[in-house]
């Protein structure tokens, strides 16, 4: 089965003022990130950060260079941060295998020649969640839990952001050279998942939400603080943050969230924030 991909292009300030809903959505939502048996990607030309998802029911998935890459394996020049958000499974790295249960994380730095992913249990299969930037150095390979990250309590019930933030692949816990991952968890009657919101100038960032219920969805906010839309999120889907957005959500019902970055440094609060009362 190959690797599917589609690309994204860098979208202007300026052009996204005028885009109407389906246009933001075609530009910034991305879809059908889990389809069985299938590895499915997005290359974005923001820092070419690549998102993506593969999901072995029946069988093992091999990650295969896509031509956007001009590679002979896709890892050649990049590193990659791998997120499990279904059922038990396991990932292949030349010969390595790493044992990887819901929530686990892995990071893959650059040089890796083969990696296949495959599920523990055909009725409950993995979904490896995937985040890929370029790279200029190979780092270790590591595998990080929940219990390894380094984790900050933010938020209050009152202000309905009462969340754990989980840095996994992050510099206090690993070398990267530039890809950062960690995982949000909101409390039960929680629904603000970014508050303040805030941007930053200096790198991307993507935000995919999951364990969303099934009748329930996301309201992610976006754009300049002073004009700003909006995109309906359902469970297993993501938004592309271009660098002058903001990037905040609220739901109809508690659900988690992964953040990924990449860009000029790897500092975690490098961020520019904005209070309730700024925002439009």
């Amino acid at each position: 089965m190959p690797t599917n991909y589609t690309t994204r292009y860098a979208v202007h300030e300026d052009h996204y003022r005028g885009m109407d809903t389906q246009t933001l959505r075609d530009h910034f939502l991305v879809q059908n990130l889990f389809v069985a048996d299938e590895i499915n990607l997005t290359y974005t030309h923001y820092e070419r950060y690549i998102v993506g998802g593969a999901h072995p029911v029946n069988g093992p998935l091999t990650l295969e260079p896509i031509d956007a890459l001009k590679s002979a394996t896709f890892l050649a020049r990049r590193e990659m941060g791998v997120i499990n958000v279904g059922g038990a499974g396991r990932v292949i790295v030349d010969g390595e295998t790493y044992e990887m249960a819901f929530k686990e994380s892995l990071y893959l730095g650059a040089g890796n020649k083969e990696v296949i992913f495959e599920s523990v249990d055909a009725s409950q299969p993995a979904k490896f969640y995937l985040n890929s930037t370029p790279a200029h150095k190979a780092y270790p390979n590591k595998k990080v839990g929940l219990a390894e990250a380094d984790k900050i309590e933010l938020g209050s019930m009152e202000t309905s952001n009462d969340r754990v933030i989980n840095k996994l692949l992050v510099n206090t816990v690993l070398e990267t050279c530039q890809l950062q991952m960690g995982m949000t968890e909101l409390r039960n009657g929680s629904v603000w998942n970014t508050m303040p919101a805030h941007v930053h100038d200096r790198r991307i960032e993507v935000y995919f939400y999951f364990s969303v219920p099934e009748d329930q969805a996301v309201c992610h906010f976006m754009g300049p603080p002073t004009e700003t839309r909006h995109l309906w999120v359902k469970n297993d889907e993501a938004v592309v943050s271009p660098p002058w957005s903001m990037h905040s959500g609220a739901g109809t019902a508690s659900y988690i969230f992964i953040w990924g970055m990449a860009g000029e440094n790897l500092d975690y609060d490098d961020m520019d924030k904005f209070t309730p009362k700024d925002i439009r």
